[in-house]
């Protein structure tokens, strides 16, 4: 199908999910379908795959103290995370596009309808990996490493919900990688404490992963898409629940293992509260209630991330 054609223009619409008047409502025609294939109409994917990144940083804070260096790479990884969540949406987009057609919410993608081909989605691809590609070489060797063992996750990951009944899982191990990149870019050397964190980071995905999923579980099932939201079924609410509560023991631990101060409690006391604010309010039957819980996770990752500076800022 010719992506010039009138009618994939007339298909060049925001998804349901997307954020209204945005740039991207005003960018030229022609890059509209781009940046929606990257996802530049629904930011929240950027803020949850950067914020982990900045708390691995806040987390070697806690051991060597806060330093200027942390700005320089708080930077790096902002961009990043917007090159690498646009280049794995992409990615996402080309292994999904049959599926997409056949789900209401995710029938106006680019690709599912037609406004991008192809060739020129593998195109983009390349681009964005290749600004991810120049963030990495100003990090030190063993960052660099880590970052790029975290491929192999993001390749796999639109395969997961054909395989697995908890694709969820697996996009907590990839979206909170950045937790062990950022560690190692500042020469963190307490790695138990780093592995609490990043597996503290995935349940959380997990947790908020499920919530997102709930929009999708008609379509899903008639497609014969899986996720943890339909596997779970009536037991979600509780689920979501424990998912939160074993997360907030292990960010909990981790901080304690790398000596946060106690300034970190009563911050990280808010961080919890609101994770539990989230897994009593949600309703799966409440597709909007749903993204909103989600979305609301950006606040949620930014007062965890609060928390961990302050404890850097006084430490045990």
């Amino acid at each position: 199908m010719n992506a010039k054609s009138p009618h994939n223009k007339a298909r060049d619409r925001r998804v349901a999910d997307s954020i209204p008047r945005t740039f991207v409502d005003r960018a030229p025609e022609s890059w509209r379908p781009y940046l929606r294939l990257a996802r530049y109409d629904r930011p929240i994917g950027f803020w949850l795959l950067a914020i982990p990144c900045f708390q691995g940083l806040a987390l070697v804070a806690i051991e060597t103290g806060v330093s200027s260096t942390m700005a320089g790479y708080a930077a790096l990884f902002a961009i990043g995370a917007i090159a690498m969540r646009g280049a794995g949406c992409t990615w996402n987009d080309i292994a999904d596009r049959d599926l997409d057609a056949k789900v209401a919410r995710t029938a106006d993608r680019p690709l599912a309808a037609g406004t991008v081909t192809v060739k020129q989605a593998l195109i983009f691809l390349a681009a964005q990996c290749a600004v991810g590609a120049l963030v990495l070489v100003f990090l030190p060797l063993m960052a660099i490493g880590i970052a790029l063992a975290a491929l192999l996750l993001v390749a796999a990951y639109p395969f997961m919900k054909r395989i697995t009944w908890w694709p969820q899982v697996w996009l907590g191990l990839t979206f909170n990688w950045g937790v062990l990149v950022g560690y190692a870019a500042l020469g963190g050397t307490d790695w138990i404490a780093a592995g609490l964190l990043y597996a503290a980071a995935a349940l959380w995905t997990l947790g908020y992963d499920t919530i997102y999923a709930c929009q999708d579980m008609e379509d899903d099932a008639l497609v014969g898409v899986k996720s943890s939201a339909r596997v779970l079924g009536h037991a979600i609410g509780p689920a979501v629940g424990a998912i939160y509560g074993a997360s907030l023991v292990l960010t909990a631990l981790a901080a304690i293992k790398a000596g946060a101060g106690l300034v970190f409690a009563p911050v990280f006391a808010a961080y919890a509260v609101h994770l539990v604010w989230q897994a009593s309010r949600f309703r799966p039957d409440d597709g909007p209630a749903c993204l909103a819980h989600f979305k609301s996770n950006r606040e949620a990752g930014l007062i965890l991330l609060a928390a961990l500076l302050l404890g850097a800022l006084a430490p045990m």
